[in-house]
């Protein structure tokens, strides 16, 4: 028996088997490029990680540029302490010579000098008080003088009709209630015409020894660029202070915060440069630091100058201040 040959394939039924075999390949290749293009995307998004800059973090944000710098941890109550009392023992080999720079021989004149040191220099107070002590030495004799020739001679201390009343009040006073003798006790000083705290801790400290704290406009002000106070009342200043330093030093602290102020740590524009406790300072920068140009802001005996004095105490190593001009 004859084998039949196997039937051959047409055209018509090999058309379909090739667009199949299109169909797949495309399909094909479709699929081996989105593996391709997603690949491609893994590998660019590791490499821009591996790439791209670290974020900023909230410190670095604060310290960026043109942005503040972060505050400094708060400073604690004892490392305070001890960098105020620090700076007052600088301030003791500084000025071993600090003293009150009014002239005075008994505490009646200290009393009447620093009634008229308000608003004006001690320089002024002592070039004006010699001619007032000669016409009027004790409160019997000031509250006698009647008020026009009072004013004359304290005229150059300027307010001086302000001065003139209280100066008149404090004598009388001092005559009736304190037979003529300035009392030695900041209860009864401050019943006087004219006396507050500072004035009665002037005279206590000055005049009877009794330790007290000086608040001045140098004094505020130093204690405050200290960090010491934050205060500007002058009593809670003075309690502040107080606070931090034993009774004992409180009268000569009072001297030397005063010199420093008036000679180097000046109001407007501080010699930081020239500081001798800059390093102990939180408030340095804010005056000029260039040595130099510092040095030149010094006053008083540190800047080769006459003092506020006419006739200073033994030590002082500066000149004494001339006397009043004649009018």
């Amino acid at each position: 028996m004859k084998e039949t040959p196997p039937a051959k394939t047409t055209a018509t039924a090999k058309a379909p088997a090739a667009k199949k075999a299109v169909a797949n390949k495309t399909v094909a290749k479709k699929t081996a490029a989105t593996k391709t293009v997603a690949k491609k995307a893994v590998t660019k998004k590791a490499a821009a990680k591996k790439t791209a800059p670290a974020k900023t973090s909230a410190a670095a944000k604060k310290t960026a540029p043109g942005k503040t710098a972060p505050a400094r941890k708060p400073e604690s109550r004892t490392a305070m302490v001890r960098r105020a009392r620090r700076i007052n023992r600088e301030l003791a080999e500084l000025y071993p010579y600090a003293h009150p720079e009014l002239d005075f021989t008994n505490p009646f004149e200290l009393l009447v000098a620093t009634v008229l040191s308000a608003q004006t220099t001690d320089l002024r107070v002592n070039q004006t008080t010699p001619r007032l002590f000669a016409r009027c030495p004790t409160p019997e004799d000031m509250a006698a003088m009647p008020p026009e020739e009072l004013e004359e001679l304290i005229r150059p201390t300027g307010f001086f009709r302000a001065k003139t009343k209280s100066l008149l009040g404090l004598s009388a006073a001092l005559r009736d209630r304190f037979d003529g003798k300035v009392p030695g006790r900041l209860e009864d000083l401050v019943t006087l015409p004219g006396v507050g705290r500072k004035t009665a801790n002037v005279v206590l400290g000055n005049a009877f020894g009794v330790p007290g704290i000086t608040v001045d406009t140098h004094f505020g002000r130093l204690a405050r660029r200290f960090g010491w106070t934050t205060a500007e009342d002058a009593e809670k200043v003075e309690a502040d202070v107080a606070a931090i330093f034993p009774k004992s030093e409180w009268t000569m602290l009072s001297h030397r915060v005063v010199f420093h102020g008036r000679r180097v740590c000046h109001s407007r524009k501080p010699a930081c440069g020239a500081c001798a406790i800059a390093p102990l300072c939180p408030a340095y920068g804010e005056g000029e630091t260039d040595p130099d140009k510092a040095k030149k802001l010094l006053k008083y005996e540190l800047g080769g100058q006459p003092g506020q004095r006419l006739k200073p105490p033994p030590g002082y190593p500066g000149q004494p201040a001339p006397p009043l001009a004649a009018p």
